[in-house]
């Protein structure tokens, strides 16, 4: 099985990486930038890839394009804290070429390289939820996270022909740098959770908006 995962070098992505490796999987982590514990991991590392910048895209993902990609992961994404009264609009640009456009790029460039009934899985959050938004602020993180399930939803309506699945999934609230290391979980255990929602994944339900632990979750 060969499974590719962007921003596989902290937190959720890494834990993803090991937990493939794991598995027995061949392992293709994407990052700007490795790191000592990824060096380590004994997987394939492809480092440059910046998925805020399109132009450089299919370049960066050529050592990719000759694998027959069997598990896309489209993990690397962004925070901001943006309020109401607080905002800056090139953070919240960032966001959203990060978060939503990141994900929308990288699979429409490795499309080519997915093998027949192979799975696309986007590591979205709840925060893009409108009905689950009872707080308000993070207006760049939740709106870039919005666009993302719009776009996964197109991708399971536009690839479900194709036999290939896409999954929405929200990690939970995860123990990472992101977060400065609050949260109810630690990456080890979303990445467990995680793998057992792609095992799930079929073009049957291809197109939900998923909790790590199973639960379905509104719009």
């Amino acid at each position: 099985m060969n499974v590719v995962i962007t921003g596989g070098n902290r937190g959720i992505g890494l834990a993803l990486t090991k937990q493939y490796k794991a598995r027995g999987a061949k392992v293709y982590a994407t990052c700007r930038n490795s790191c000592d514990e990824l060096n380590s991991a004994g997987v394939n590392i492809v480092s440059g890839v910046d998925v805020a910048q399109p132009e450089t895209l299919a370049e960066k993902l050529a050592p990719v394009m000759d694998v027959k990609i069997d598990l896309l992961i489209n993990n690397a994404g962004v925070l901001g804290r943006e309020s109401i009264d607080d905002w800056d609009p090139n953070t919240i640009d960032y966001q959203f070429r990060v978060n939503a456009m990141g994900p929308l790029l990288v699979s429409q460039t490795l499309l080519p390289a997915l093998a027949e009934d192979a799975k696309i899985a986007l590591i979205t959050s709840r925060m893009g939820s409108m009905s689950d938004n009872g707080s308000g602020g993070y207006y760049g993180y939740r709106m870039s996270k919005a666009a993302l399930n719009a776009a996964g939803v197109s991708m399971a309506n536009d690839l479900r022909a194709k036999g290939i699945a896409v999954g929405i999934f929200h990690p939970g609230f995860v123990q990472t740098e992101m977060v400065n290391g609050a949260g109810d979980i630690d990456a080890d255990t979303c990445a467990e959770r995680l793998a057992s929602r792609i095992d799930e994944l079929t073009v049957d339900n291809s197109g939900r908006f998923i909790h790590s632990n199973g639960e379905e979750l509104p719009w």
